[in-house]
C-alpha cells in the first residue's frame, strides 16, 4: 500500500524526490494516502465467488481455439 500510495504523491507533485523543505509534507501525504486506501479495501465487500485459476485459464483456451 506505502509504494502505491508514494507513487500517486510522485505522479501528483511531479517530483521523485521532495526537497528539505516539502519533505515532511510529501511523507505525511504518503501516509494518509495509504491509510485512507486500506480503509476503502477493508470496507469493500463482494458476493462473488473467489475465481478458480486453472477454470479461468480453461475458458481463455477454449476462447482462442474457437477464434482460431
Amino acid at each position: 500500500m506505502h509504494a502505491a500510495a508514494l507513487q500517486y504523491v510522485r505522479k501528483i507533485a511531479g517530483t521523485t524526490k521532495p526537497s528539505q523543505a516539502n519533505a515532511a509534507a510529501f511523507e505525511a501525504a504518503v501516509e494518509e494516502i495509504a491509510h485512507t486506501t486500506q480503509h476503502l479495501l477493508d470496507a469493500l465487500v463482494t458476493t462473488a465467488p473467489p475465481k478458480n485459476r486453472e477454470v479461468e485459464a480453461e475458458k481463455r483456451r477454449a476462447r482462442y481455439e474457437a477464434r482460431a
